[in-house]
C-alpha cells in the first residue's frame, strides 16, 4: 500500500475552501471513524468511551464534535503506559514505531500509520503552495533528527518523487561549518529554506555578524519550527534572508498541526486535527487568551491520539483567515523553548542533540540537562521502572560521545524535576554564552 499522498493534497485544496458548517461536518465524520476504529483495536480507548457514556454513539456513529468533551483528556503518560492498548497493528498498510523528541522530558514511543504519514505531507505541500512553491522544487532542510542525518553527514543532497532536498545537520553548528552551511545554500538556491527557529536564527546571526549578505533569488519562504519563533528572531532571519518567514506548527506525536499563510495567519489543519485550547480547569478559553492545545488527530488510527494534552500553550485566535479559507486560525504558539549546547571543541548544537541521547535509554522516565560550562553538565532523571546500572552508564557514555570524552557528567536521580522561577518547564539549559555575538539568536 502506498502513502497517498497526492490524493490528499488534492482533497486538502478543494476542502480548505470550504464553509464553516461544511468543514465542522467533515470533522465530525472523520471523528466518527476515528472513534469505530478506536472501539474495535484500542482497548484502552474503547474503556474510556464506555466510561463517558459514548458507547451507543460510538457504534451508531452519532457522535458529535461537542459530544467528544464528555471523554476525558489524554496525556503522555497515558500513551507511554498503555502503548500495547493502543496500538492497531494490522491497521491497513501497516505501522511504523516512532520515538518523540522528548522536548517535553517525556520521551514517548508510538506508532503511526500511512494516512497520518501522507496528512503530514499533504498537508505541507498545500501550505508550501500557498507560498508559491510546488512539489519537488528545491528546498534547504536545517535539521537534525538521526533518522534523517547520519553521524558523520554535514550537508547532504536528498532527491525523489517527492523532495528535492539540501539536508544540513543542525546538530554540528560551529562557525567554521556555518559558513559551509551559507555557501551550499546559496549555490543550491532554494525557494524553500525549513529548519529549527533557533538554528535558522542562529545562521542568520552568524551571516549578519561576518557581513554576508545570502544572494537566493528564487527564495521565497523560510520556515520555522519545532519551538516558538520569537519576534527578534523573525527580524533577524527576514532581514538576513530577504524573504517572509512562516511558522509551522506540529510534533512528532501529534501530527502536523498549524501552518502560516503569507497573509501571518496560521492556520489549523482542520480536516486531520481537532484542536481544543483549554484553561488549567479544562474549559475552552476565550479569543485572544491562552490555554494548553488538546488535540485529537484524525489520522491516527494506528494509534489514536482523542483528546491529547501536547503541554504546548497556545493563544485562541477570534479571527478568521482573510485569504477566505475556511481554517481555523489560531494566534500563535507560545510553549516549547529550547536552547543550545556548546561543546568543548566549539561546536555548537541544537538542545535536540542530547535530547536524543536521553530519549533512547529505557529507565529515563524524565530528564533535565543543565550545562554549567563546556565540560561539565549536570543531568537530573526521574526514573522508571526500568532504571539500572546500565541506563546510568549510556546517559554519561552517550552524553561523552555527544560532545567530548573529557565531559564530566553530574546524574542526579529524582523524585520530580520542578520548574523554572518562571513557572516555565525548560529540559535543556546552558549557561555557556555562544561565541562571536550569536546569542541573541536564542534569547527568549
Amino acid at each position: 500500500m502506498q502513502r497517498p499522498t497526492f490524493c490528499m493534497l488534492a482533497e486538502l485544496e478543494r476542502s480548505q475552501w470550504m464553509s464553516t458548517d461544511a468543514m465542522r461536518a467533515l470533522q465530525t465524520h472523520r471523528l466518527n471513524g476515528l472513534l469505530q476504529g478506536a472501539w474495535a483495536h484500542s482497548p484502552w480507548h474503547a474503556a474510556r468511551l464506555n466510561d463517558a457514556g459514548l458507547a451507543d454513539a460510538v457504534h451508531a456513529g452519532t457522535v458529535s464534535l461537542d459530544d467528544l468533551s464528555r471523554l476525558p483528556t489524554m496525556n503522555k503518560r497515558d500513551a507511554r503506559d498503555n502503548v500495547e492498548q493502543l496500538v492497531w497493528r494490522e491497521v491497513p498498510g501497516g505501522v511504523f514505531k516512532y520515538t518523540t523528541g522528548g522536548s517535553s522530558g517525556e520521551p514517548l514511543i508510538f506508532y503511526f500509520g500511512r494516512s497520518r504519514q501522507a496528512a503530514d505531507a499533504a498537508c505541507r505541500l498545500r501550505a508550501r503552495r500557498w507560498w508559491g512553491l510546488n512539489p519537488g522544487e528545491r528546498e534547504v532542510y536545517l535539521w537534525g533528527a538521526p533518522v534523517e542525518l547520519s553521524k558523520t553527514d554535514r550537508i547532504k543532497t536528498v532527491r525523489d518523487r517527492l523532495v528535492n532536498q539540501l539536508l544540513l545537520n543542525a546538530f554540528e553548528m560551529s562557525p567554521a561549518r556555518m559558513d559551509d552551511y551559507l555557501s551550499a545554500i546559496q549555490a543550491w538556491n532554494p525557494k524553500a529554506i525549513y529548519g529549527y527557529a533557533s538554528s535558522l536564527a542562529l545562521i542568520a546571526a552568524h551571516a549578519e555578524s561576518n557581513g554576508v549578505i545570502p544572494k537566493l533569488p528564487a527564495l521565497r519562504v523560510v520556515n520555522a519550527t519545532g519551538e516558538p519563533l520569537f519576534p527578534h528572531q523573525r527580524e533577524l532571519i527576514e532581514r538576513v534572508f530577504g524573504v517572509s518567514v512562516a511558522i509551522e506548527y506540529g510534533a512528532r506525536d501529534a501530527g502536523l498541526m498549524a501552518l502560516q499563510s503569507p497573509d501571518g495567519t496560521l492556520l489549523t489543519m482542520d480536516e486531520t486535527h481537532l484542536i481544543e485550547i483549554l484553561d488549567n480547569a479544562g474549559n475552552p478559553v476565550e479569543p485572544d487568551e491562552e490555554g494548553e492545545a488538546v488535540v485529537t488527530s484524525l489520522v491516527s488510527e494506528a494509534q489514536p491520539f482523542i483528546r491529547y494534552r501536547t503541554g504546548d500553550v497556545v493563544r485562541r485566535s477570534g479571527q478568521v483567515d482573510p485569504g477566505k479559507r475556511g481554517l481555523t486560525v489560531l494566534d500563535a504558539v507560545v510553549g516549547r523553548q529550547t536552547d543550545f549546547i556548546v561543546a568543548a571543541d566549539g561546536r555548537i548544537m541544537h538542545a535536540l542533540a542530547v535530547i536524543y541521547v536521553l530519549r533512547a535509554i529505557p529507565g529515563v522516565g524524565q530528564f533535565k540537562l543543565i550545562q554549567h560550562t563546556v565540560d561539565r553538565m549536570e543531568v537530573l532523571v526521574v526514573p522508571d521502572t526500568r532504571w539500572n546500572e546500565a541506563a546510568r552508564l549510556g546517559v554519561i557514555q552517550g552524553l561523552q560521545a555527544r560532545l567530548g570524552a573529557g565531559l564530566q557528567v553530574d546524574l542526579k536521580l529524582q523524585d520530580v524535576i520542578a520548574p523554572e522561577a518562571s513557572g516555565k518547564h525548560r529540559y535543556v539549559v546552558s549557561h555557556v554564552p555562544l561565541q562571536q555575538g550569536l546569542a541573541q539568536a536564542s534569547a527568549g
